[in-house]
This record gives C-alpha cells, structure tokens and sequence, in this order.
C-alpha cells in the first residue's frame, strides 16, 4: 500500500473527491456489517429449527439451550478477534483488515449451508457448528468497530454522529432482511422442508454477498487520518496497540466497555431473541413473531439515523445517558404488557423497544470511536466493544431463556436489560467528552491528557 502524505496541515483534497470517498466508505461500511448480521439473524431467528436438527432432544427447552451455547460459545473468540484485527487495523490500514475480514467471514458463512446434521454425523456434528461459528466470530471481530472507525475519520465533524448512525443502521438492515426471508421460509415452506433443507438457504448468500463488500472495500483509500497517521512518526513506536491500550488507555478502554454493556445486551435480546422469546413463552405463532420484529427493525432503522443526526448537536454522552435512564425505568413494565397484549399492542411495545434501543446505538459507535486517539482507535474500539458482546451480548440469548427457566417469570429478559443499562450509566459517569474537536485531537488532547 502506498503511503501518501496527506494531512490537515499539508492540504485537503478537493471537495468532490472528499465526497466520492465518503459515499464508498458508506457502502463498504454497510455492506461488511450487513453480512454480518444478517447470518446472526439467520442464525438467531431459525434457532429453533437448527435445535432439531443439530440436539435433538425430547426436552425442546435444553435442545433450544444448546444451540444458544453454541451461539454464545462463539462468542468468545472475539476479543482475540478485536486484538488481531485491531492490530492489522492500526498498524497496516482500516481498509486492509476489512477487507480480510469480510472474506473469511462470509467463507465460513457459507459453509454453514453444508454442514450435515445429527442424524448424518451426531455428535461431531454440533462439533463442526461450533468450528463454523467460532470462525465467523473470530471474522466478525474486526467488522463493527473497523466500518465506525473508517467512516467517523472520513466523515466532517459537525455531521459525523449522522454518517456514523450508518454503521448500526446497516446491522439492523442485516437484521431485518434475516427476519423477512426466515418468515418467507416459514410461509413457503413445510415444517418438514424447513428443517430438511429450507434453513440452509439464507447461508448460501452470505458467498455473492461478501465478494460484493470486498470489491466495494478494495476500490477505496484509506481514512484520511490513518494516512496522516502513517505520514507522521507517531505510529513508529514499538508497542502493539493492545499494550498501549492496556498501559496508557486504561480509563478509556473501561468506559468503553461498560457503555457497550447496554447495546449488546439490549441488542441481541430485543432484536435477535425476541421471536423466539414470543413464540415460546407468549405463544405467538412464528411467522407473526417474525412479521412484529419485522415492523420493529424497520422502525428502529429509521430512528437510528434521527438520533445520529440529533447526537451531532446534543452530544453523544447525552443521549447515551437518557437511553440508559429510559431503559431502567420503562424495561420492566413494556415486558409487562407482552403477556396479555393483542397483536396490535405488541407492535407497538417492540417499537418502542427499538426507539429506545437506536437512541444508545445510534450514538454509541461514533462515542467508542471519538473515544480513542488515531494510532490505537480500531484496536480500542474493537476489543472493548467485543469482550462486551462477548461477556454480556452472545450469552444474552442463552441467559434469557435460563434466567426464564429458573425464576419462572417472563419478565427476567427486562431485569436483565435494566442491570446492562445501569452498567452503562455508571459508566458514562466516569467519560470525558470534548466536543467540537477532530478524531485527532480528541485522542491527544482527552485521552493521552486522562
């Protein structure tokens, strides 16, 4: 890659270039994020059926359990996914590690769709879901953090939370496009079909996909500001990024991952465990769980880019702050009202949920990439936001349904969620927000000050 010596100081490039460059790091920014979603929604929204076909069991509660362990198990690769990719990221481009991460991880997708199940391999069988899995964690670990790094150093400072909003607008895409095809698979197909070969389907996209999102990313530059990085001999020091996070960012790296406490607990129990939580403790057929998380993803889409917009003008902690207070005041109760709510009610509760929901992850990736300085940013943001997915958001499935099991209420998935939003509050306490300043200067002047 060649270094070009571009920076705030030496000049910009010319406004229609800047522009250009803007647009295709969107795209490839929502692209790599959206294959990444959409095979968790794949995975999440037909777990049911891989329960059948990879545990069968007599008990449909612990077949259920299992195939959310291995959901969670997978996610425990990815911190040393986030150090790995942010090491690649910081030191040799945010564009060559997505770009090699979007290629591995929509390989191992699509082997997901070959995989026999118990009644061909048995036991090995579940084993080879939790190597695919693991594989498509460790991939994944590079994707979120890396498109919010890469679009918040191109995007102008004054409308950077908006462009930011991108990154989880493009999750819920993922999200959403997952739920449409698994309700049209339940429409369209028999059960029998369903669980014989019908699940395989959505997998297989996951090929076309990830070789679009690697085009689209290998046409583009690098941010402008790893460029100026690379021009400067700031990144010259011999520490790995990892150890300069752990040496020299250690508030930072902290606050990071108790504010990514809240997304991903709210975020893989409202928008990836919900039709199952519907289906199985509401009794809610499945094709109408699917169709209410439908409605609610496409609200929740059109939210995100509101609040981005609003965070460029309030500040990111602000509103981070009033998404947690409104979590712990309104979770329990909007539970509440599922267990006896007609189908309109419950529409309207999942909306809300996503109102809630975008207004912390509508402004919580432009926060973790404001948060740390240019050199050690990707690593940063990677690794806290991933030990939280990891400790808190793919254990959320499986925690639900045992906390649901062991205290016998429906509303467990709502205290759960009030704990993850006090977490954050705390957090956010302790955050030191500038407002105003460039991704650089908020590094050295906030957190190498701190």
């Amino acid at each position: 890659m060649s270094k070009q010596p571009t920076s705030a100081m030496a000049g910009r490039p010319a406004a229609g270039h800047e522009q250009r460059m803007l647009r295709r790091a969107a795209a490839g920014s929502f692209v790599g994020n959206f294959v990444e979603w959409f095979d968790y929604a794949a995975y999440g929204y037909l777990a049911t059926v891989i329960a059948t076909v990879f545990f069968p069991s007599e008990d449909k509660t612990t077949a259920l359990l299992s195939t959310f362990a291995v959901f969670a198990i997978s996610f425990f690769i990815r911190p040393l996914g986030g150090i790995v990719w942010g090491h690649i990221g910081d030191r040799l481009g945010r564009r060559q590690a997505l770009s090699l991460s979007i290629l591995i991880m929509s390989a191992s997708t699509f082997v997901m769709a070959f995989l026999p199940g118990h009644e061909r391999w048995g036991l090995w069988a579940a084993v080879a879901l939790l190597l695919v899995r693991v594989v498509q964690g460790f991939s994944a670990a590079g994707e979120y953090a890396g498109a919010a790094a890469f679009i918040a150093e191109y995007a102008p400072a004054k409308k950077r939370g908006f462009y930011t909003s991108l990154v989880p607008a493009s999750t819920a895409a993922g999200l959403l496009f997952g739920s449409l095809l698994v309700a049209g698979l339940h429409a369209w197909l028999t059960p029998a079909q369903l669980h014989d070969w019908g699940w395989r389907l959505p997998f297989l996209l996951a090929a076309p996909f990830g070789l679009i999102g690697r085009w689209i990313r290998n046409s583009l530059e690098d941010t402008p500001a790893f460029r100026a990085l690379e021009a400067s001999t700031l990144n010259a020091h011999e520490a790995t990024p990892i150890r300069e996070l752990l040496s020299r960012h250690r508030r930072a790296l902290l606050v990071a991952l108790g504010v990514a406490c809240l997304n991903a607990v709210g975020f893989y129990v409202l928008l990836s465990y919900m039709p199952t939580y519907l289906s199985t403790e509401q009794g809610l057929s499945e094709s109408r769980s699917f169709m209410a998380a439908t409605i609610a993803l496409l609200t929740y889409i059109g939210f995100i880019f509101v609040v981005g917009a609003v965070s460029d003008r309030v500040g990111r902690k602000a509103m981070l702050v009033l998404a947690s207070l409104l979590f712990m005041a309104a979770s329990v109760p909007l539970f509440g009202v599922l267990g006896a709510a007609d189908y309109a009610t419950l529409v309207l509760v999942q909306i809300a949920f996503g109102a809630l929901l975008a207004m912390n992850d509508g402004t919580l990736a432009c926060f973790l990439a404001e948060l740390f300085p240019t050199r050690v940013r990707y690593s940063g943001f990677a690794f806290s936001f991933n030990l939280a997915n990891t400790l808190f958001g793919g254990t959320a499935p499986f925690v639900c349904t045992w906390l649901i099991r062991q205290t016998g209420t429906p509303l467990a998935p709502a205290w759960y969620l009030v704990a993850a939003a006090s977490v954050a509050l705390v957090a956010l306490f302790f955050a030191r927000r500038p407002a105003g300043l460039s991704l650089d200067a908020v590094g050295s002047k906030a957190m190498d000050a701190a």
